[in-house]
């Protein structure tokens, strides 16, 4: 059974979130707190086996609580969610060391997933090898991932490399096979995890 440890500071976000952890049947403990400050508290009196820290654009409260939370607890097992296109936050969380990312909407399945597979997977560490994963992506892929990590939508990538939208579409879905990704924000996130974007 897991025990789980919310963090955000929108109560709506936390209650909603809490409701949905509720009635997952792997887990059979909920809590949460709506500050870095009660989290790391909260924590040091009793380790969660996963916190879930919400992230929004433009703030880094959500950041900032992984990075200050993982700095001590270096063993914490942080999931962050947010929205799938607020790419720099997922980026900033992965750098300080978060293990994974949901969406806001994820489907009960797709949690019940994603708490295993980060619970049985040892931590990577961060960054990885630059080289590793490498020859898997083309050129072309990388720079198209490298485009998402910045936050631009297919258009603007398009653009940059003078390449209609339609192309990056299919490099897009290209990478996301190779690298094991639903959509942009979890190729993001092992793009960062595997040292391919910075």
């Amino acid at each position: 059974m897991t025990s789980v440890l919310i963090c955000d500071e929108r109560r709506s976000a936390r209650d909603g979130l809490n409701r949905v952890m509720a009635s997952v049947p792997s887990v059979d403990s909920v809590d949460a707190v709506g500050s870095g400050d009660e989290l790391l508290s909260r924590y040091g009196r009793e380790a969660a086996d996963v916190v879930l820290i919400g992230t929004q654009r433009a703030l880094t409260s959500g950041i900032e609580a992984t990075r200050r939370l993982l700095a001590i607890h270096p063993s914490a097992v942080v999931i962050v969610f947010g929205s799938p296109d607020d790419t720099a936050s997922i980026a900033a969380a992965i750098a300080c060391g978060a293990r994974g990312f949901l969406r806001w909407d994820a489907t009960q399945p797709e949690i019940v997933a994603a708490l295993a597979d980060t619970l049985t997977s040892p931590r990577l560490p961060f960054p990885r090898d630059a080289g590793e994963g490498q020859s898997q992506l083309t050129e072309r892929e990388l720079q198209v991932l490298r485009g998402m990590s910045q936050g631009q939508s297919n258009g603007e990538i398009g653009k940059e490399l003078f390449l209609s939208e339609d192309t990056i579409k299919t490099h897009a879905r290209r990478l996301f096979r190779k690298l094991g990704a639903r959509d942009r924000a979890q190729a993001v996130a092992v793009g960062f995890r595997r040292g391919l974007v910075a």
